[in-house]
């Protein structure tokens, strides 16, 4: 007896589809999506290949404020260029300091030392984010002059540490958000290296509040007998100009490790 032919076309589809359980039998849709499916490829390939081409030109995003943030005065520190920066005791910027878009980021090895404002600030409100590689150290200066020969001769510190990797992370008064040396965080708020922490420093006379991640870790006064006692037992007890200065630049510390900042700002409080 002679053998019937295969089903051709549409025929054999539906052969097909009749010997399938029927759980497994496909949608119509799923069929009509094959058919499509390479030319429709081919086009989202050749339209992202396009897109991609395009956004190569275009600039990193860079930082920026909300209406409601400008309205409050704040301004930007850091606005994706490294204007209104400069080394310390220098004009130029140090090579290892570079805007990388919305991040200010350092690398050891390129050329180093610490970076500061232009400008100058007495009684402010300093927001910013940090990121610290494994094991890496940094800090933030304010009120800093430039009568020394270093930036933490006179500028009070809020440190910027892995807490896990560094040896400094043991001792709370040189963790993460200790004013440096002299005051410990109430408790260790950090998140671990490579994630970005959320801090604010809030200067206003002698009043000085550390925050970190939302929260209030260190606040004390300056040039109080209990500051001066306390400055007396480190080793800022040799440099007289220390924590003294009612107003004084920013500054970020290169301590020879990666470090990135962004969302840098800052608002004067009169």
């Amino acid at each position: 007896m002679r053998r019937a032919r295969p089903a051709r076309g549409a025929d054999s589809l539906q052969a097909a589809r009749q010997r399938l359980p029927a759980g497994d039998r496909p949608r119509r849709s799923l069929v009509r999506e094959t058919r499509f499916r390479r030319p429709f490829l081919a086009l989202l390939a050749l339209l992202t290949a396009c897109g991609d081409g395009a956004s190569a030109g275009q600039e990193p995003a860079r930082p920026a404020l909300t209406a409601e943030e400008t309205a409050a005065g704040w301004r930007l520190l850091y606005d994706g260029t490294l204007d209104g920066w400069r080394g310390y005791q220098r004009d130029d910027i140090p090579a290892g300091w570079a805007a990388e878009g919305e991040t200010l980021a350092f690398t050891p090895g390129r050329g180093g030392g610490d970076l500061i404002t232009v400008d100058q600030f007495a009684d402010f409100e300093l927001a910013f984010e940090w990121k610290i590689g494994p094991g890496g150290n940094s800090g933030v200066f304010f009120r800093l002059t430039e009568a020394e020969p270093a930036a933490y001769w006179t500028g009070p510190e809020m440190q910027v540490l892995d807490n896990a990797g560094h040896a400094d992370g043991r001792d709370p008064l040189s963790s993460a958000g200790a004013n440096y040396a002299l005051h410990a965080p109430a408790r260790d708020a950090t998140k671990p290296a490579g994630e970005w922490n959320q801090a604010r420093v809030v200067a206003l006379g002698p009043r000085i509040e550390h925050w970190l991640n939302g929260e209030r870790v260190v606040a004390y006064q300056l040039w109080t007998p209990e500051w001066h006692a306390l400055v007396a037992e480190t080793k800022f007890a040799e440099w007289p100009g220390y924590g003294m200065a009612e107003s004084g630049h920013v500054g970020l510390q290169d301590h020879g490790d990666p470090v990135w900042y962004r969302n840098v700002k800052i608002r004067e409080l009169r």
